[in-house]
């Protein structure tokens, strides 16, 4: 699909997550689905892609405990999308923990646990502050930035890339190529990209081993190959640059957008730990995802789940769902969402995101007391993509430092 070029609508009684309105308003979306549909609501991803978007919390909550009703491998699907479709790249089959189910996830998602775990918090948390200050030090004395390209972003990108012995030539590959997967406007090239530079740094990693999840993969004792432990390596990626810097940049937006919380924090009533659960809980960065595929027609609560057909997971409308939340607006300190999903395919690297962003943000707001945003918020812009939940800029002022 070239970018710009006008979209086709969605089928009638499907509605399209790829169009700009979506992004732009998605919890109205979501609200007018409820209405429309209840818990599980037709949709398309992309043009002629379609698929069945979970809104219930109970019966996502369902759906993501019971991998041998609702497998994670798309293999059969795939097979009737082209590969130039725009978001099978984010969709497809690749020999990794997300992709497959029973004793080959256990075998993936042993050796990504291993080679999470190895790493010492005071170590991260040290890393994560010598990273955070040298991007605050960039601009620092402008007395403007935008804390999405220019903060969130190198944050993740600089912290994943040292986490993953990553030089920085084949990271700003990698990340350039995910940010293609993401966005689905050039995503068959992006995969590409990705591929290639993720394969580089396997190879690079073979000849020189070091304290690095790369190096641990490959000593491990499940024996992956090198093709697998790239596709381990893509979804690190894919786990730890959009959604860290989307987390990032939406908790800063929440924080800059509501006086009551912004008060709090500075006061003390509450901490940088309940803002980005909040955030987490009521507009999540990785919006709509953990997908799985029925390998046979699926009755849920008298919907009949089409056999080898996406269903989608929203965690942002599943953390909002008036069953779940019986009215309150109040979510602080509520770690009951599904942001990080649940049963076997739960994120493994929950505290290590947890910490990067937490100290990223508290190094902000400590550095920076009088910030504030540059524009209206109702001016900014959300970037289209019926995945993410992902700002297009995040501009701010502050007294510039002399």
């Amino acid at each position: 699909m070239i970018p710009n070029s006008p979209v086709p609508p969605a089928p009638p009684g499907r509605i399209a997550l790829y169009e700009p309105g979506f992004a732009a308003d998605p919890h109205a979306a979501y609200e007018r689905m409820r209405k429309m549909h209840g818990a599980l609501v037709p949709v398309e991803l992309s043009p002629g892609i379609p698929a069945t978007l979970v809104i219930g919390y109970l019966q996502a909550r369902r759906i993501l405990n019971d991998p041998m009703r609702f497998p994670a491998d798309p293999r059969i699907w795939q097979q009737q999308v082209p590969a130039s479709c725009p978001v099978r790249p984010m969709m497809e089959w690749r020999p990794n923990a997300l992709r497959s189910s029973g004793a080959e996830h256990a075998r993936y998602r042993a050796a990504n646990t291993a080679s999470i775990d190895a790493f010492d918090q005071h170590e991260l948390r040290a890393l994560v502050e010598k990273i955070t200050a040298g991007a605050a030090a960039e601009f620092r004395t402008v007395g403007r930035a935008d804390l999405l390209t220019q903060y969130a972003w190198p944050i993740a990108f600089r912290v994943l890339s040292a986490l993953l012995g990553c030089p920085d030539e084949i990271g700003a590959r990698i990340a350039d190529g995910m940010a293609k997967v993401f966005d689905v406007t050039d995503a068959v090239r992006g995969n590409q990209i990705l591929g290639q530079a993720v394969a580089e740094l396997v190879a690079l990693r073979q000849g020189r081993p070091a304290d690095d999840i790369t190096s641990r993969l490959l000593a491990h004792p499940a024996h992956l190959s090198d093709e697998e432990i790239a596709h381990q390596l893509v979804t690190f990626y894919g786990a730890g640059i959009e959604p860290l810097t989307n987390l990032i940049s939406n908790t800063c937006l929440k924080i800059l957008t509501d006086e009551d919380f912004s008060a709090g924090l500075h006061a003390g009533w509450s901490a940088v730990r309940d803002a980005l659960d909040t955030v987490l809980y009521t507009d999540p960065p990785l919006a709509n995802y953990c997908i799985t595929y029925p390998p046979y027609p699926t009755d849920i609560d008298g919907f009949l789940l089409p056999a080898h057909q996406p269903v989608v997971i929203s965690m942002a409308a599943c953390n909002n769902d008036p069953e779940l939340t019986r009215g309150s607006t109040d979510v602080a300190g509520n770690r009951a969402h599904l942001a990080w999903s649940i049963g076997p395919h739960t994120c493994p690297a929950r505290s290590h995101a947890y910490l990067i962003a937490e100290t990223a943000i508290s190094y902000l707001l400590d550095a920076f007391p009088e910030i504030d945003l540059a524009v209206p918020a109702a001016d900014l812009r959300w970037r289209p993509g019926p995945f993410h939940r992902a700002l297009e800029a995040l501009p701010v002022l502050f007294p510039a430092a002399h």
